[in-house]
């Protein structure tokens, strides 16, 4: 897949969050990088910032968090496009949703880890 198709993927799952939780996304960035960082080679997707919950007063000014989304481990994961699709979706949502607070074990129990 080409990586203009992959970030019309990663666009759509973006787009598929409801807006009433798109709308409460403060001071994100989502970037789509081919590979993951060397020390963690499985990684599909990484939120690098300061959650919602964890936010105070003091956090004003501050560079934008982050969301990478790992093109080639999600591809080499997947065995057709439909797959590569729900999977992109769950690794959005899953990073989207460690920006509202929410953490792996509760991921897990939702189904998104």
């Amino acid at each position: 897949m080409t990586r203009e198709r992959f970030e019309a993927l990663v666009d759509q799952a973006l787009d598929d969050i409801p807006d009433e939780l798109a709308a409460l996304i403060r001071n994100v960035v989502v970037l789509v990088e081919d590979e993951p960082p060397a020390d963690d080679p499985d990684l599909l997707g990484l939120y690098d910032g300061v959650a919602l919950t964890d936010r105070d007063g003091s956090y004003a000014g501050q560079l934008p968090d982050r969301i990478f989304i790992f093109r080639n481990p999600l591809q080499e994961m997947c065995e057709s496009e439909e797959e590569l699709v729900d999977e992109v979706r769950i690794t959005v949502v899953h990073e989207v949703a460690h920006h509202f607070g929410i953490d792996d074990d509760r991921l897990h129990d939702l189904g998104y880890a």
